[in-house]
């Protein structure tokens, strides 16, 4: 089905404010999944909600909070969510560095405990917003391992984003965000609903072959994903592991920890101010010389021109503001059957 913008937003509000959530939580989480979706990530948009609806019932997602500042020490804080929902502290944190980078120059900013922080691109753009770069290491922990690292099969990390952002004077910015596993979890879950294979390289089942089958993610004997580009795309999620998780959040996928449904993000994020390096004006020109220049290249046999990071979500973003967004039968009625659960009707579902 393809569904409008704001129809989507304004019942997924309404289906957390129904969970427990304050009017204001509700719109802000409502619309950053919904942003994921416009972005084309739809890994990290509506279709978590069946995951957040059941976690908060378990009481492992708590839909009130939004955290609080644990450490200040001018150049570094740490915020602990608490379990709350991850788009609401995230974004609060951020705020936060944003704020103290205007005297500091440069934050080192802790992230801890957050429930599924979403898509991080979000928090990197809202810094860029302010014309600040950002770059965030992230891990994912309180459920079971889904990654297996480089040269074995068995799973020990999960998807650990990386996500680097620069802010441009007069163009939208430079967005490198994403997980340092083949695809995102959220992937091959879509695509194991939609009933269609993964890309090659993607996952292994249980005895380490590769396979395209979604279903060796959710049905026994598991598989695992693999990490992407092999030995560095591993060393990248180890670091992520190591700084989001063992820094920043004192929890990583190690065993002692509980693991159970849940979904915790802790991040690791440094923002920093441009202009402090000898003048943001000569860095945005040389960035837009650079930039012309990657853009100049001959594209490739079956490639229509040659993008950089954050561009294939700002198209995906105006397709889908302009012609809906598309969600897939099997995830929508994941959605529904969440939204009858906390007691919406179906006069309140679109459709």
């Amino acid at each position: 089905m393809l569904i409008q913008q704001q129809p989507l937003t304004d019942f997924v509000s309404k289906l957390f404010q129904a969970s427990g959530a304050t009017e204001v939580i509700a719109d802000e989480v409502a619309a950053h999944l919904v942003l994921a979706n416009l972005k084309g990530h739809d890994s990290h948009g509506v279709g978590m909600i069946p995951s957040y609806v059941y976690n908060i019932a378990q009481k492992l997602l708590d839909p009130t909070t939004t955290g609080e500042v644990i450490v200040d020490k001018g150049a570094v804080i740490l915020y602990d969510a608490k379990t709350g929902f991850g788009q609401v502290a995230g974004r609060l944190a951020m705020d936060l560095a944003i704020g103290r980078a205007r005297s500091t120059g440069v934050v080192c900013l802790g992230v801890r405990n957050a429930h599924h922080l979403g898509r991080i691109g979000t928090y990197g753009e809202h810094a860029a917003a302010a014309g600040l770069g950002s770059t965030s290491f992230v891990n994912v922990v309180g459920h079971e391992p889904q990654v297996s690292p480089f040269g074995g099969r068995d799973r020990r990390m999960t998807t650990n984003p990386f996500c680097a952002t620069l802010p441009r004077r007069d163009a939208p910015p430079v967005v490198l965000d994403m997980a340092t596993s083949a695809i995102a979890l959220g992937k091959v879950r879509v695509a194991h609903k939609k009933g269609e294979p993964v890309p090659d390289g993607v996952l292994v089942d249980h005895e380490g072959r590769p396979t395209n089958n979604a279903s060796v993610m959710y049905e026994e004997p598991f598989g695992a994903l693999g990490p992407f580009g092999g030995h560095k795309g591993y060393g990248l999620a180890v670091m992520c592991e190591l700084l989001g998780g063992g820094l920043a959040g004192h929890w990583t996928a190690q065993p002692k920890h509980p693991r159970s449904s849940q979904i915790i993000n802790n991040m690791l994020s440094f923002v920093f101010d441009p202009d402090l390096f000898g003048g943001g004006e000569q860095f945005d020109d040389e960035m837009t010389a650079m930039i012309d220049y990657l853009h100049s290249t001959t594209p490739a046999v079956g490639t229509d021109k040659v993008r950089i990071p954050g561009e294939p979500e700002r198209e995906s973003e105006q397709a889908r503001r302009d012609n809906g967004i598309p969600i897939d039968s099997n995830s929508w009625q994941g959605i529904v059957t969440s939204a009858y659960k906390v007691g919406l009707t179906a006069s309140d579902i679109p459709s």
